[in-house]
């Protein structure tokens, strides 16, 4: 498995957006200034996002978009699902087909493989990577402070 700049994308602005501690939107534009990623591919990624139910949008003046869960409730595997990753390490994409249309000798051991990297991105909450995020700014604030 390859984790593209889609899902990892995805995890930031989600990160962005929980760490909105007054619950105010954020715009697109202002994940991208802030976070150095193109708009136009976060409006990509923010539609399968909304389409997924983990962020909801409000237009007009001081709209943007939240969080549409609480923090604890959405797992970086929804992120990386929602944005059309694959969290699948076998070469035939799970189908069994990998070696001249049969079966290759290690393609249980890649599908389980594939199932735990799933799990274990299932079990990280985006509530304890925003408490990283956090514990990281307080750090930097008092360094800063000297």
């Amino acid at each position: 498995m390859r984790l593209t700049t889609k899902g990892r994308y995805a995890v930031t602005a989600m990160i962005d957006l929980g760490l909105r501690s007054d619950g105010s939107a954020l715009t697109l534009h202002e994940i991208a200034k802030k976070q150095d990623i193109s708009l136009s591919y976060l409006e990509q990624l923010f539609a399968g996002l909304r389409r997924h139910g983990l962020v909801s949008g409000t237009r007009g003046p001081g709209g943007g978009y939240r969080l549409a869960k609480d923090a604890s409730e959405i797992s970086v595997a929804d992120v990386i699902v929602a944005v059309d990753e694959k969290v699948d390490i076998t070469n035939c994409n799970g189908r069994g087909d990998c070696k001249d249309g049969e079966q290759c000798l290690t393609h249980e051991l890649w599908t389980n493989l594939s199932c735990m990297l799933y799990e274990f991105m299932d079990s990280i909450k985006l509530s304890s990577l925003l408490e990283t995020a956090n514990d990281e700014s307080k750090v930097k604030m008092r360094v800063a402070a000297g």
